[in-house]
């Protein structure tokens, strides 16, 4: 239980990567994290891309980036919609800001780049947004896993237990 005592944000809405949400939840958790789910309504069931359903336990508007220690960002296609609410990016913005990790997986990406927040960065991800991550200021590389600073980011599900990985040990230096 190396996160006892921290708080995690993640973002939900419809097409989620279920895999990319699931598996850091779950780990999380098992680190002894609180996890906060926050869609757009709270206690609303929102439905990944592959069809399996999740219940946010928070509302976007409800939070507030000192509450939390790390934001932990799924991929799928919700990030695309996640990234055009202001709360989103003033979240993402402030706890980037505030020296804490950001983790990002696959399209995940698209909130830090509309955050801003991705300028001289070395960041991993799925291939559909390289350019857009280069054309953020971003050095885009094919890895598993990219550690830069406070920011963390894979590519795809296969690379979730190198992510999960990532993200417990700079959560606990």
């Amino acid at each position: 239980m190396n996160m006892k005592g921290q708080r995690v944000l993640m973002f939900i809405d419809n097409i989620f990567e279920d895999m990319e949400l699931l598996y850091p939840y779950y780990r999380l958790i098992e680190e002894g994290a609180e996890v906060v789910v926050a869609g757009p309504e709270a206690n609303v069931v929102y439905t990944g891309k592959n069809g399996y359903p999740f219940r946010s336990n928070a509302a976007i508007t409800d939070q507030q980036a000192r509450n939390f220690d790390l934001l932990v960002i799924a991929g799928g296609f919700a990030p695309d919609k996640l990234r055009r609410d202001a709360k989103v990016l003033e979240l993402t913005r402030e706890i980037f800001e505030a020296g804490k990790i950001v983790a990002h997986i696959c399209h995940g990406g698209w909130i830090p780049i509309s955050a801003g927040i991705m300028q001289g960065f070395t960041c991993t991800s799925t291939p559909g947004i390289k350019d857009d991550l280069k054309n953020a200021g971003a050095n885009w590389i094919d890895e598993e896993v990219v550690v830069d600073r406070n920011q963390i980011s894979s590519r795809k599900p296969e690379d979730l237990p190198a992510f999960c990985r990532a993200i417990v040990k700079q959560a606990t230096k």
